[in-house]
């Protein structure tokens, strides 16, 4: 990454104007990029055995939803969700995009005043690593992640998961977050997606709301190596994701139909559907 990071060239509330909040609606690779992490944090977020019947829509809680792009991923999942955002900007612009999700300005490091158990799980695109650094005075960065972390367990229901995604500054840093986190009492780790890419890694904090289910090693305790240090665990979680594939209630063509239609509410130029659409192309690696 080149150039000053986001979080350091000003408070969110600030740098979120309503120039870089246009950006959410025609920079191309800034809307995949936001929507790739976004399906990505769900995956890890969404139970391994949903309550009730398969396939029951979910409450989710995004944290720093922006103009909704991540709000859209759940939306397309079927879920219900309430977003919250400290930008004016970003939720003027997803209220301008007519999303599903009802959205709430508030500070997360302030705290989440939510209702105890209310949300089926949680995710977050691009927001933690802002309650790192001190915008004010009074803003002591341990202090406002305990906050969030504190918080954030009361208002998931027991065994709910939460899938955060950001960008470390540094060892300290993901240390930090994890400490307060294993305070506030989540189990789980920080799972690192192409950790030997220097472009394609991408960090998540995937947490649990209460210590991790017997015979479940897809989630593991937070726990400290012998200098007191918060150990990072490495998982790749192969095995969820095929389950969570064979247990998909919609195809790709229909996904793709859907995004497509919502695309051509809001104006923009969708090309027209063909009997290749959501096919998988032969020939190509993954």
């Amino acid at each position: 990454m080149t150039g000053t990071r986001p979080e350091y060239a000003a408070p969110p509330q600030f740098y979120y104007n309503a120039d870089e909040a246009r950006k959410y609606l025609s920079n191309s690779h800034l809307v995949e990029t936001q929507t790739r992490l976004a399906q990505r944090a769900l995956e890890l977020a969404s139970p391994v055995s949903p309550p009730g019947t398969p396939g029951e829509p979910l409450l989710f809680l995004d944290v720093g939803c922006g103009t909704g792009l991540s709000g859209d991923v759940l939306t397309d999942a079927g879920h219900h969700w309430v977003g919250v955002d400290v930008s004016e900007f970003m939720l003027t612009v997803a209220v301008e995009r007519d999303v599903d999700g009802d959205a709430v300005q508030l500070d997360m490091g302030a705290g989440l005043p939510f209702r105890i158990g209310v949300f089926d799980g949680a995710i977050s695109v691009s927001a933690l690593q802002w309650l790192c650094n001190a915008d004010r005075t009074e803003h002591e960065p341990r202090r406002r992640l305990r906050q969030f972390f504190t918080t954030l367990y009361a208002s998931l229901r027991k065994g709910a998961r939460a899938a955060l995604q950001f960008y470390p500054s540094g060892e300290a840093q993901i240390g930090m977050i994890l400490e307060q986190a294993r305070v506030a009492g989540f189990s789980g780790g920080l799972l690192v997606d192409y950790p030997h890419s220097t472009r394609a890694k991408k960090f998540y904090l995937a947490l649990r709301a209460g210590p991790p289910e017997p015979g479940d090693g897809s989630l593991q305790p937070l726990e400290e190596d012998t200098e007191g240090n918060v150990a990072i665990d490495f998982q790749r979680r192969r095995q969820r994701r095929c389950r969570n594939r064979a247990g998909a209630t919609h195809s790709t063509r229909e996904y793709i139909e859907r995004k497509k239609q919502r695309q051509a509410r809001q104006g923009k130029a969708v090309r027209p559907p063909s009997k290749y659409s959501g096919r998988r192309r032969s020939g190509r690696a993954f």
